[in-house]
């Protein structure tokens, strides 16, 4: 399809996006969901075909990343300066947030000239989010008293909760392999626990994928040993959501059972809710010793799972034994990255092409999030950059 006619279909969509923080997918209207789909979409095909879709020649977007990153990190940068921002990243150890700044005074200091903060904080379970929230809050009070001009959008770049500009990545993915997104509905999808030789992994990818896939009448089926349970209430969302939207949510115990007929795969190691819980208590408290014996703990029932793993086997259980493998990476790979984890080398192998394409759309997704939050009629302002036809690179 040709980008005039993909705009066409965007301009169809209602959204409620300009000027809002993009935090959790469901706190979005499925047509606000398409929009920045759409639009990802749209700007991937103009830097395809050569054409800029820099809609700033200045500004700035600040990043903060309170946990270690590659694939995200890389495509907030990318996607500020796709828009053509320049990219600032907030290094909170040389900072006067170590002498006692407060959230409030940071937020409104760092935001002068900046037009979107995107934030990663998924370290302490009940606190990411949270911390967003916060933020945004002080931007609220600065623009309101004059402090300033204009007030960034945040885009969560992964919390405690939800991980949006994963699984929306992910969405797009599978819209690319399946053909559009009413394709998807009644495809099953299983979302599983993994083993992995380290903990501490956060919830938000999974919580984050059942979060979005229940919206859009896929059937959901997430799988986990016993104890290993997600936050109650996202999985209750998600039971909701299936409900609501013509799919199904199940709970299974074993990777086997999710796996049967499933069309897509998402084997991913995460850490017990229970034990976050315990983790950002002792993380709050310092306690280091405390710590220390938690993670013995947690490693030694995870060493109980090992099973729980992907190999050729499992995979024959799939639809026609080739369902799709996603991971939002870097995977625990058995006999490459570790000497036994999430999937086998052999598997990850065959699916390794994949899952990178699949990473690919990340940056465009955070681009379209951006995009949308500074543009009330976004079909308008592409069709503008579309007329204007300027390339990227090149005579």
């Amino acid at each position: 399809m040709k980008i005039k006619d993909k705009i066409k279909e965007l301009k169809k969509l209602k959204s409620d996006l300009y000027g809002n923080d993009f935090l959790l997918t469901w706190e979005k209207s499925k047509d606000d969901l398409k929009t920045v789909l759409k639009v990802a979409e749209i700007l991937k095909d103009m830097r395809d075909q050569n054409i800029s879709p820099k809609v700033f020649d200045s500004g700035l977007a600040i990043s903060i990343f309170r946990d270690n990153s590659t694939r995200t990190r890389f495509s907030y940068a990318s996607a500020s300066n796709l828009l053509g921002l320049e990219i600032q990243d907030l290094d909170e150890t040389k900072s006067q947030i170590a002498h006692g700044e407060t959230v409030r005074e940071t937020a409104n200091m760092i935001s002068f000239m900046s037009d979107y903060i995107g934030i990663r904080d998924d370290m302490y379970l009940g606190e990411g989010n949270k911390y967003m929230r916060e933020v945004g809050a002080a931007l609220d009070d600065g623009f309101k008293n004059g402090v300033l001009p204009k007030r960034p959008g945040i885009v969560n770049l992964q919390c405690d909760i939800d991980h949006p500009t994963q699984s929306m990545a992910d969405m797009q993915h599978l819209i690319d392999k399946f053909g559009n997104i009413e394709n998807l509905k009644g495809k099953k999808i299983a979302v599983t626990w993994a083993y992995s030789p380290s903990y501490g992994k956060p919830l938000s990818v999974p919580q984050g994928i059942i979060g979005l896939m229940t919206r859009f009448g896929m059937n959901v089926e997430l799988a986990y040993p016993k104890g290993y349970n997600l936050i109650p209430e996202v999985e209750e969302l998600a039971a909701k959501q299936a409900k609501e939207n013509g799919g199904t949510f199940k709970i299974a115990n074993t990777m086997e059972d999710a796996f049967k007929n499933a069309d897509i795969i998402y084997p991913k190691s995460w850490a017990p809710y229970h034990v976050m819980e315990k983790r950002t208590e002792l993380l709050k408290n310092k306690d280091m010793e405390g710590l220390k014996a938690l993670e013995k703990q947690a490693l030694a029932e995870n060493a109980t799972h090992k099973h729980w793993t992907v190999d050729d086997k499992m995979v024959s259980l799939t639809k026609n034994g080739k369902a799709l493998y996603m991971h939002p990476l870097p995977a625990d790979i058995s006999g490459l990255s570790c000497a036994e984890g999430e999937v086998t080398d052999k598997v990850f192998d065959k699916y390794r092409i994949e899952t990178y394409k699949e990473a690919g759309y990340k940056p465009y997704i955070i681009a379209s999030m951006m995009f949308v939050n500074k543009f009330k009629k976004p079909a308008k302002a592409l069709n503008q950059l579309l007329k204007r036809n300027q390339k990227r690179f090149g005579i």
